[in-house]
């Protein structure tokens, strides 16, 4: 059924949509699963430098400021979605289109994210914004600049969109599962059966490494793979500790220093 809707602009707003949905979900487990918090409730609460509010508002603005420059780009470009309707949809194609996706976009990602670290200037002006949760949660996981949304999201999106040659149609899928993949990576859980776990080692424990001190020059990759830490030496190996009150802590496993 045909809504008068483009592929392009569901591939903005839907995944939008998704965030804030599976970010709900992820609220509701846990509060149910303190068992399997990588911080407990009053850590959450009593380390973050920003208010759970000011967290949404901030989420709220960069999607807007996104989707307003994603619609500004379809107008000025034109909708190409007719003209890929023919294009070969096979679970082949399509697998190779997000594999390729996925390796620009962990690509663009790792060295924006680690420059945004080195330059002095753009981390305390901009990327500093996201470090203010100290324990992440799952709707905070798009808190940032909307400078950086732009840089680090909207142009790895664009890239990721253009080289793997995806269709828009595709586009919807994958950029859907990359904001759900983002969403679990800062859920701070560690469920059991969790699929994300299972197939990607850059995962929620992986993430909480960089988000505390000892780790923010450490773990950049996100939001799939973890080989860029590995082949440029910011891979910090970490082990998993049952705490006293339940639940798990991520400690390091390497000798570590500001630069």
């Amino acid at each position: 059924m045909d809504f008068g809707v483009s592929d392009e602009m569901l591939g903005t707003f839907v995944p939008i949509v998704v965030y804030w949905v599976y970010s709900g979900i992820y609220v509701v487990l846990g509060l149910f699963a303190e068992s399997y918090r990588l911080h407990s409730q009053q850590e959450e609460d009593e380390k973050n430098l920003v208010s759970k509010g000011a967290v949404v508002k901030g989420v709220l603005l960069q999607q807007l400021v996104q989707a307003v420059v994603a619609t500004l780009l379809f107008a000025l470009t034109g909708s190409d979605s007719q003209n890929t309707t023919s294009q070969s949809t096979s679970l082949l194609v399509l697998a190779r289109q997000f594999v390729t996706a996925m390796l620009v976009m962990d690509a663009w990602q790792y060295f924006m994210h680690r420059y945004m670290h080195h330059n002095k200037f753009l981390y305390k002006h901009i990327h500093s914004l996201h470090h203010r949760l100290i324990v992440p949660y799952s709707f905070g996981a798009l808190y940032n600049h909307p400078v950086e949304g732009l840089l680090n999201d909207t142009v790895g999106g664009a890239l990721s969109f253009l080289l793997s040659g995806m269709s828009p149609r595709a586009s919807i899928f994958f950029f859907s599962f990359a904001t759900i993949k983002t969403v679990d990576d800062h859920c701070g859980l560690l469920l059991p059966g969790n699929l994300f776990h299972i197939f990607f080692k850059n995962n929620s424990a992986y993430h909480d490494v960089h988000h505390q001190l000892y780790g923010n020059k450490y773990n950049f990759s996100q939001p799939f793979f973890i080989m860029w830490d590995k082949i440029l030496g910011t891979y910090m190996p970490y082990t998993l500790e049952e705490r006293p009150g339940g639940g798990f802590e991520t400690k390091p496993c390497k000798v570590y220093k500001d630069d």
